[in-house]
């Protein structure tokens, strides 16, 4: 009789390490980051585009927020993971944990398997950010999730069309009661349209889902995307598009991304 052989799940990473939130609902609060490799979004205002692919190592923070990194092989096991981890969480520092990318919903499959594990062994509640655009995928891990970040892409400053994806997705967040909140980045190029389009979507599944208008920030020279560098809107424009979307939703808050105004990067 032949033994089984169980295959150790594994997942590709950026990177481990500890630092402020900088943007959404959870601005200001102390958070475990797990970014993951591959992002399937080629979003124009992309500044992760390194985690669009799969280096073959990566980094991880020995001591939390020192920026002290050990540089390991791709892809990981999930057992070296809780472990990095576990290493990461000392007492009454962290508010949770944040799944971030790249796209992590990926990784669902590993997701599925890590996070029970994680969960139990840290007790901090586990926060996902996520384009929103794979319903499917957050299906399989959604018993395991605290709260969802949701970025919603604007065809007009993005380059990327998921509106049918967006409201499957934050519907399914809805019916299983977990805490959601929308993101949409804005810039000089965004159609006030869309806006109208995305608020009424929102509204369409809750009025209490709040939404968060994040101008870009522009990027490098060396890190534009796109022929056309993407502009951060003026404050005339940004007040204009708030007082536009709370026609349909109440909470729609204006927050830049302020990790980058603190240097914690």
């Amino acid at each position: 009789m032949t033994a089984k052989t169980t295959v150790q799940p594994t997942a590709r990473l950026i990177e481990v390490f500890s630092a402020i939130q900088g943007e959404g609902l959870n601005v200001g609060t102390r958070q475990i980051f797990i970014r993951f490799a591959y992002c399937d979004l080629r979003c124009h205002f992309c500044d992760s585009a390194h985690t669009w692919s799969a280096p073959p190592t990566c980094r991880i923070e020995r001591s939390p927020g020192l920026r002290n990194f050990e540089i390991h092989s791709n892809p990981v096991p999930l057992p070296i993971l809780v472990e990095w981890v576990e290493s990461q969480n000392l007492p009454c520092l962290h508010d949770s944990i944040s799944l971030t990318g790249g796209e992590p919903l990926l990784h669902a499959a590993f997701l599925k398997e890590f996070l029970p594990q994680v969960r139990s062994l840290t007790g901090l509640p586990v926060y996902l950010e996520t384009g929103g655009h794979r319903p499917e995928q957050l299906a399989i891990i959604l018993p395991y999730l605290d709260s969802v970040g949701m970025d919603l892409k604007l065809p007009s400053v993005s380059g990327e069309n998921h509106w049918q994806e967006h409201a499957k997705f934050l519907q399914l967040c809805q019916s299983s009661h977990l805490e959601a909140f929308v993101k949409i980045i804005i810039s000089s190029h965004t159609d006030p349209a869309e806006l109208e389009h995305a608020a009424s979507l929102v509204a369409d599944v809750s009025s209490n889902i709040p939404v968060f208008l994040q101008p870009v920030t522009p990027l490098a020279a060396s890190e534009q995307l796109t022929p056309e560098p993407i502009l951060a809107p003026t404050p005339d424009q940004v007040l204009m598009w708030q007082a536009l979307m709370k026609k349909f939703v109440p909470h729609v808050r204006v927050i830049p991304q302020t990790h980058k105004m603190l240097n914690q990067l």
